[in-house]
């Protein structure tokens, strides 16, 4: 890697993790560096006399996406003509960038132009890889009942993963912001919660309802039934069959009841392990309130191992889960996400990954680990050489 090469990316990074603290003076900032970056390193290769087309094409994605998330960001602080800017800016590289067209659709709703934002929203559903029609129900401020959505299963395969038992995997390059799957609810739980104490209470009212329903579902569907018997309880990972992706396929034919007597021990594990929880960041997208808290299965999502330093995002619509690529993928590539918050320092996040039954090994948390471990180590270093 060159030193620009290295310098973008460091910039990149920078710029990324402060767009997700919030903090948007800081971001909008570095994504100005690195957007200056970008167009200095393109004017030079097209001064090459053998210019290379490959680096060319991934400059202008980093462009491209520098300048929506500093859109993002510019519109946070409401400066709308700027963040607008810098929207067509981005569209003039790639005109169905989709998450510059969402930005540029949320910016003129704000400024009442409702018929300009419609057209954004609905330029994004000619993404190529699967579409879903938001524009009414955001247009509403998220209220009424949420769409139903085709459900979608995009370029992935399940097969045997480094991080833990299965996993998904890209088995074509997926662009940063290309849709990965959508996936309906076998069944979801959903409330709003008090206090601390009834706060308690209700989560374990909607644990038991929820789980009713996923008996219901099993019950009624004996396809359900062998999907749900595919998934992870924790133990003997390495035995687990991995299955075909054709199981997931929603056309595939439903069949009648089953009449298989249902191993509820079995299930109960399997749910503690691959159940989703909605909180209060899924409630911000949706508009709910800060109180609300759902629990759910979704079964080609279950095979999405967590990471610190993950490669896509989900977003719960409904009683769908929306997965987007978060940064560009590799063919091969095991696609993540987060299970909780990542933000929070590393004995946070060690803390929260013995809670979902697991220890964390992504290539953040060993670097953190071994950084942390140097820091001890010159402690005590430091301390015997006090005496």
């Amino acid at each position: 890697m060159s030193a620009a090469e290295e310098e973008l990316q460091q910039l990149r990074s920078k710029a990324t993790e402060l767009l997700l603290r919030e903090e948007w003076k800081e971001s909008i900032q570095l994504y100005s560096q690195l957007i200056d970056l970008c167009q200095d390193q393109i004017l030079k290769i097209h001064q090459d006399s053998n210019p290379d087309p490959d680096h060319i094409s991934k400059l202008h994605k980093s462009l491209c996406v520098a300048f929506s998330n500093r859109a993002e960001a510019r519109s946070r602080l409401q400066d709308f003509a700027e963040a607008l800017k810098d929207c067509d800016q981005a569209l003039q590289i790639e005109a169905t960038h989709f998450k510059t067209l969402l930005c540029k659709g949320k910016i003129l709703h704000s400024l009442n132009r409702y018929s300009n934002a419609l057209d954004c929203f609905k330029a994004a559903l000619f993404e190529p890889q699967g579409s879903f029609d938001l524009s009414d129900w955001v247009l509403n401020g998220f209220r009424g009942k949420p769409p139903e959505l085709a459900e979608y299963i995009g370029p992935v395969q399940v097969k045997r993963s480094e991080i833990s038992g299965r996993g998904l995997f890209a088995t074509k390059n997926i662009d940063a912001g290309t849709l990965v799957l959508v996936t309906k609810a076998i069944a979801i739980e959903r409330g709003i919660l008090g206090g601390e104490d009834s706060g308690e209470n209700a989560q374990l009212v909607m644990w038991k309802n929820f789980i009713d329903k996923v008996k219901e579902a099993v019950t009624k569907c004996q396809r359900t039934q062998i999907l749900i018997n595919m998934l992870s309880t924790c133990e003997n990972e390495e035995g687990l069959e991995v299955p075909d992706m054709s199981f997931f396929k929603p056309e595939v034919e439903k069949k009648g009841c089953s009449k298989k007597k249902l191993d509820m021990d079995k299930i109960l594990s399997i749910l503690d392990v691959n159940s989703l929880v909605e909180e209060a960041v899924s409630a911000k997208v949706l508009g709910k309130n800060s109180d609300f808290y759902g629990v759910g299965l979704w079964l080609l999502a279950s095979f999405i191992n967590h990471s610190c330093n993950p490669n896509s995002r989900r977003l719960h619509v409904g009683d769908y889960v929306i997965v987007h690529a978060s940064r560009d993928i590799k063919a091969g590539e095991e696609i993540t996400f987060m299970y909780f918050d990542t933000l929070s320092p590393l004995d946070k996040r060690v803390e929260m990954s013995k809670s979902w039954g697991f220890n964390c090994k992504c290539r953040r948390c060993k670097f953190e680990e071994a950084v942390c471990s140097k820091q001890e180590l010159r402690e005590i270093e430091i301390g015997l050489e006090k005496g």
